[in-house]
């Protein structure tokens, strides 16, 4: 590992595996390995918020590694008091549009309120909206210590939880099949 300096002072900026244009090799698209790889190595990572394109395309540019298309948008982009108010419906295409203008960085999308606190399968189906009509990498969801139970990590990326604190805790799926009574049925590892 070689050492570069800081580009705004503290200590100095390590070069590693992480997708990286370093000129020697090229830059490929942000995953939850290599944030875990950066993580087991002690190196730190930005996440930026972004609702539209243009900031999309600059933060990727500036290879900020993951996007968040937070439900902030609320208050940001629609002018509401609060977050509650977004929809999946006038969410989707902010993600879409995120989404679409990046080459690099990982996008998570904030899954929001009232989109999946009453069961598993309203929340595997809001997420694969998400996904599925976003183009979401990630889906990120709050305050419900339930769907611990039902994620597991390093398994066909479906659906990610993502700690409320914001810092990763663990990439996590579910992949589990939605039973008759729409409780989800943890896969044999």
């Amino acid at each position: 590992m070689s050492e570069e300096p800081a580009p705004y002072g503290g200590s100095p900026a390590k070069s590693s595996d992480a997708p990286q244009g370093d000129g020697m090799r090229p830059r490929r698209r942000t995953r939850t390995v290599h944030l875990h790889q950066m993580k087991e190595r002690g190196e730190k990572w930005s996440m930026l918020t972004a609702y539209d394109q243009y900031a999309a395309e600059i933060f990727d540019e500036a290879q900020i590694p993951v996007l968040l298309v937070g439900d902030s948008a609320g208050n940001n982009v629609f002018g509401y008091e609060t977050t509650l108010p977004v929809t999946l419906d006038e969410f989707v295409p902010l993600v879409r549009a995120v989404s679409g203008a990046v080459k690099y960085a990982m996008v998570v999308a904030d899954l929001p309120f009232g989109t999946y606190g009453g069961s598993v399968q309203q929340g595997f189906d809001s997420a694969v909206r998400l996904m599925k009509e976003g183009r979401a990498h990630a889906v990120k969801l709050e305050g419900v210590p339930r769907w611990r139970r039902w994620c597991r990590p390093s398994r066909p990326q479906a659906f990610r939880s993502w700690r409320t604190s914001g810092s990763l805790h663990r990439a996590s799926t579910i992949s589990a099949a939605i039973g008759s009574r729409g409780e989800a049925k943890r896969q044999p590892r």
